[in-house]
């Protein structure tokens, strides 16, 4: 893809280096391709042309540099993979200790205040 665009930039360069050159040097040529008067229907057969060739190209440039991009994210998603296995295998988790288990009566009032004890008069 590289090679096609680089070769249509440079196709579009030598299309509208060898008309600026014709333009300039019409009365000497424009008899030779039969172009005596310039008119506004030959102007605008050569720059549609043109444009047309600059579209592809600029296309093709854009779908290669696309193309980079997408290579160059996989890339990046890769290393940080193999950054993240890394880091694990030099770090490597210790297992929680288990907490003692509270009895199932019981339940943990997590602060200062003591459990409700039921007072019966008997």
């Amino acid at each position: 893809m590289k090679k096609i665009a680089q070769f249509l930039q440079l196709a579009l360069l030598l299309y509208f280096l060898l008309f600026l050159v014709f333009f300039f040097a019409h009365d000497t040529f424009g008899s030779a391709f039969g172009m005596d008067p310039i008119t506004p229907e030959s102007m605008m057969k050569v720059f549609l042309t043109g444009f047309i060739l600059f579209v592809v190209t600029w296309a093709t440039t854009r779908m290669h540099q696309s193309s980079m991009d997408a290579d160059a994210k996989k890339m990046q998603a890769e290393m940080n993979e193999l950054k993240a296995k890394l880091y694990d295998f030099e770090h490597p988790k210790v297992a929680p200790t288990p907490k003692p288990a509270s009895p199932k009566g019981q339940e943990d009032s997590g602060g200062i205040i003591r459990p409700r004890k039921n007072v019966t008069d008997e």
